[in-house]
């Protein structure tokens, strides 16, 4: 071979078999989609053509659907074989970089964006000290109302107090009786009335307005009233250190309109449901028991408690889901259906509960804790329970909590005298756009996701797709079918917006 033809052949570029320009009627093998090919010639058209038939499957919107997913699969063509120079462009449906999101309009995820994780301050926003607090597991002295003033009794003074007004006479003496020792401080839901309970077994009401007293419920009770629960701004459910429970009708001068009995110590914790169906009543007997409104009998008697329950409180999101929590000895949290009495989880946190509280705007639980050198509030995440935060500044045991008027903040009353103020639970629109991110999450068993590497092995799977996807788009039950068909052809997003179980 000489110099120039060598020079010539080196000078000029390998031409590519996709550039040349062939005759119309001799396809181009490099355009050709063999594996499509091979499905088309081997499916069985007519038989899912009959099929289609015979279930009524077969419609113009049918079509559209299956059109539109084999255009997104780069299966929109219909000839075997090819005589253009360029296969069509496929229409991108999985990034080079699963980081990246989706394009297809069938699969349509919005960017992803770093998960936001709330900060729990570790310090009570504010500290108030409490001098002559009542160092007494059993006795409730700590509410806050409707309208954002707490009420706190020190011995025999309750005192209001609006939190976050700092000048001085932002407190105020709603009321005093000498000698005599204050069991239990309860604000109506109107955030106008409260309730004060007394040693010498009497209620007071009275309007925090006027700072006046409308009228004394007498004869119901022959001990200490340690527990108070209103129904609504009418009725007031009362619970003494005997046991004795009844519910009161404030507008009649005779009050007691119903008796309940099945505790044989004092009530330590009365919780009415949220849409007033059912009482929780917890007692010094080690016993839990569930009223129906329409009856005075006990529904369910729970018995797995090995102390004293005060600590109740009823999930917001679902009205048949009571927390509660046990004393010294016992130092569980425990989950209730109070439609069956089934007991459907328990954790011991080590401590003694006396009080429970959930976010009203998320799925979380404070609890507070006393003794073994655990004074602290913990934040659970629930159902898993786990713990979100360990606020770990009291030195003595905490004895009360009150919750906010907007869920957001709860204060705390320990046994070293002292009211805190903590921004425990966050913003609530923070928290529902976080908790709805989550439940967006639909979660797949590993046999699901077993079950879908399964069927992407099959030759068929693309009909499958179209079969089993399309008639869910217009039954909203069968959609986490649908998403598990999907990831016959998307495995990445098994990674991404899948939770396994």
């Amino acid at each position: 071979m000489n110099s120039s033809s060598s020079s010539s052949l080196k000078g000029q570029p390998r031409r590519c078999p996709l550039q040349e320009n062939l005759d119309r009627f001799i396809p181009n093998r490099y355009a050709m989609d063999f594996d499509f090919a091979d499905y088309k010639l081997n499916e069985a058209t007519k038989k899912v053509r009959e099929i289609d038939s015979c279930f009524g499957m077969s419609s113009p919107s049918r079509e559209a659907y299956r059109r539109q997913l084999a255009e997104i699969f780069n299966m929109n063509h219909t000839r075997i074989l090819a005589f253009k120079n360029k296969p069509p462009t496929p229409v991108e449906l999985i990034p080079q970089s699963h980081s990246k999101p989706t394009c297809s309009p069938l699969l349509h995820h919005s960017k992803p964006t770093k998960p936001h994780r709330r900060i729990i301050p570790q310090k009570p926003e504010k500290i108030l000290f409490a001098p002559g607090l009542v160092d007494d597991y059993h006795l409730n002295l700590l509410d806050w109302g409707s309208t954002n003033v707490l009420a706190i009794a020190l011995e025999s003074t309750v005192y209001l107090r609006d939190p976050w007004d700092p000048s001085d006479d932002a407190t105020s003496k709603l009321v005093t009786i000498d000698d005599e020792l204050v069991t239990s401080v309860s604000w109506a839901p109107d955030g106008r009335h409260i309730a004060v309970g007394w040693n010498n077994s009497q209620v007071q009401l009275w309007d925090s307005t006027a700072n006046r007293m409308l009228r004394t419920l007498r004869g119901g009770h022959r001990s200490g009233v340690g527990s108070m629960a209103w129904k609504n701004n009418q009725i007031l459910t009362t619970g003494d250190m005997d046991g004795n429970v009844i519910s009161n009708d404030i507008r009649v001068s005779n009050h007691v309109i119903e008796t309940f009995r099945g505790h044989n110590d004092g009530v330590g914790g009365l919780k009415w449901s949220p849409s007033g169906q059912q009482l929780a009543s917890g007692g010094n007997d080690h016993l839990i028991h569930i009223w129906d409104r329409r009856s005075t009998q006990w529904l369910h008697r729970l018995e797995e408690h090995t102390d004293a329950i005060k600590a109740l409180a009823w999930f917001p999101f679902q009205g048949n889901l009571l927390a509660t929590g046990g004393g010294d000895s016992d130092g569980c949290i425990r989950f209730w259906n109070t439609h069956t009495g089934a007991c459907l989880n328990s954790i011991d946190t080590g401590s003694q509960v006396s009080a429970l509280l959930w976010n009203k705007n998320a799925r979380e639980l404070l609890s507070s804790h006393g003794g073994f050198n655990q004074n602290q509030l913990t934040l659970w995440k629930y159902p898993s329970m786990v713990k979100t935060a360990e606020l770990t500044e009291n030195t003595s045991r905490v004895l009360y909590m009150a919750q906010s008027p907007d869920g957001c903040t709860v204060a705390s009353a320990s046994a070293e005298e002292r009211l805190s103020i903590w921004n425990v639970f966050g913003d609530p629109q923070m928290i529902r756009k976080k908790d709805a991110d989550e439940d967006d999450k639909v979660q797949f068993t590993t046999e699901e996701l077993d079950e879908v590497q399964r069927m992407r092995n099959t030759p068929d799977f693309f009909n499958i797709v179209v079969d089993s996807i399309a008639p869910t788009i217009f039954c909203p039950q069968d959609i986490k079918q649908a998403i598990l068909l999907m990831l016959l052809v998307v495995p990445s997003l098994s990674s991404s917006n899948m939770l396994l179980v």
